[in-house]
């Protein structure tokens, strides 16, 4: 599953601005078993399941790394229901919010706690989240954190991929397989250089074995030039087929009619 930054080290909140320590200890302490985290739309957690500010999935993960910037940023694995995938999909929401608790469980240590998605991340950004400290409990948002001292994050744009392909795995190389055979066994005693070239000696039959194989199976295969030919016969025959289609079905019909067999009234009729 794809990995989705959320955070970056440095985002302003509401007059507090997010400190790696703080993206460390999410990453390391965040425990779905122990305290789960939902998504949802705009920080406002609704108690209906059937209605617009429903549950939008979990996040299942954390981690963090460094940017190209040298921020430290927070990435969360985010198993989405087919409602987010949906408003994805119409390019809604693209935007993440996270509601931080800085000492969670009396812990001292910061938690991940909610990610809202947004489409209005100026809501939910620098100046509203600046209002909303100096407002103190009349703030807008107060209503929407789980506890007062937790914080919202400045909205930032999510790239979100919830695409479930996965790149093929192809197994080791035959470069790898080799060295690991090299590796596999001890050749400086005999018994071991035994084993090291039983071993060698059957890789090396079953390669002539595979590449003979391929060789058979190239050469019965037809080449460009033999197709090219098989082309222009099949286009010939196709041409001289259709000739004579046409000029049968421009023909007139030289078929008789049979007379009437006697006897058809039911009686006996003989020829003597």
């Amino acid at each position: 599953m794809p990995w989705h930054r959320i955070a970056t080290e440095g985002a302003t909140t509401d007059g507090r601005t997010i400190s790696a320590e703080w993206l460390t200890q999410m990453a390391k302490n965040f425990d779905p078993a122990k305290y789960g985290c939902r998504i949802n739309l705009e920080h406002i957690k609704g108690l209906l399941p059937d209605g617009p500010f429903k549950a939008y999935g979990d996040v299942t993960a954390l981690k963090t790394e460094k940017g190209d910037d040298g921020k430290l940023a927070l990435f969360a694995e985010i198993d989405p229901t087919d409602e987010l995938k949906a408003l994805v999909e119409k390019r809604q929401k693209v935007y993440t919010s996270m509601e931080v608790d800085l000492d969670f469980a009396d812990s001292g240590e910061a938690y991940l706690v909610g990610l809202a998605v947004t489409d209005t991340p100026a809501s939910l950004g620098t100046s509203m989240l600046q209002f909303s400290a100096q407002a103190g409990k009349d703030s807008p948002l107060a209503g929407r954190k789980q506890r007062p001292d937790n914080l919202f994050s400045a909205a930032v744009e999510t790239a979100f991929d919830f695409s479930e392909s996965t790149p093929e795995d192809k197994g080791p190389s035959l470069a790898d397989r080799v060295k690991a055979l090299f590796k596999k066994h001890d050749a400086k005693t005999d018994a071991g250089f035994a084993a090291f070239r039983t071993e060698l000696e059957q890789t090396l039959e079953l390669f002539v074995e595979k590449h003979n194989a391929l060789k058979n199976d190239l050469a019965g295969r037809a080449t460009a030039q033999a197709f090219g030919e098989l082309k222009e016969a099949h286009e010939a025959l196709q041409a001289r087929f259709d000739e004579l289609f046409n000029k049968l079905d421009n023909e007139p019909s030289t078929h008789h009619h049979r007379s009437k067999a006697t006897g058809s009234d039911g009686a006996i009729v003989t020829d003597c």
